[in-house]
Formats: structure tokens, C-alpha cells, sequence
């Protein structure tokens, strides 16, 4: 439809290397898959004006969190397991935004 903006719900990558840690550190995200990128890279040059990657942003966290606990198991200190979990995120956001994405530099 032209002129009017199309949205990609549910399109996250679900990426393996953070499952993998996940499930090493007590996860069970046995069976987890997502879009692979090159569909998201076909999209982001299509019509598709917004894509939605929530699910790969949540997995970054929680491996970084599940990580920090199993490595410290007596730490408690929110800053010392959220602050990884937030560089996790900041990190694949940056990936996905420059290599998947194709949006660097286009804020505004």
C-alpha cells in the first residue's frame, strides 16, 4: 500500500551465540529461533518502516544476568549484574542497527 508505513512485529533474530550462553548458565531455551537476519536486511530495504527486535534485546540481558550469577553466585548488588545486562543490550543494538538493520546514522 503505498504511503502507508508497514510494521515487522516479532522479528527478532533470536541469536544462537546468546542462547548458547543462556542455556549454559542454567537456561533452557532449548528449542529458540527466530527471523534470520538476512530476511531482516531484505525488509529494512523494503517498505517495512519499523522493525521490532524486543525478543533479541531480552536474551542479550538475560545472558549477561544469567552469566554474572553463575560466575558470582553471592553477588547481590544490582549494579554489578544490570550494568553487563545494559552493555549486552548496547551492544546488539548497535549490531543489529549498523549490520542488520541498515539504520546507522539515520536518527533524526
Amino acid at each position: 500500500m503505498p504511503g502507508f508505513p508497514i510494521v515487522l512485529h516479532g522479528a527478532s533474530s533470536v541469536p544462537m551465540d546468546l542462547i548458547k550462553i543462556i542455556n549454559q548458565y542454567g537456561g533452557e531455551m532449548k528449542d529458540a529461533i527466530g527471523i534470520p537476519e538476512e530476511w531482516l536486511r531484505r525488509a529494512a530495504k523494503s517498505a517495512v518502516c519499523k522493525i521490532n527486535i524486543d525478543s533479541d534485546g531480552r536474551i542479550a540481558m538475560t545472558a549477561a544476568v544469567r552469566k554474572v550469577f553463575a560466575e558470582e553466585p553471592a553477588e547481590f548488588d544490582p549494579r554489578k549484574y544490570l550494568g553487563p545486562a545494559r552493555e549486552a543490550l548496547k551492544n546488539l543494538y548497535m549490531e543489529k542497527t549498523k549490520n542488520v538493520l541498515g539504520s546507522a546514522g539515520k536518527a533524526g
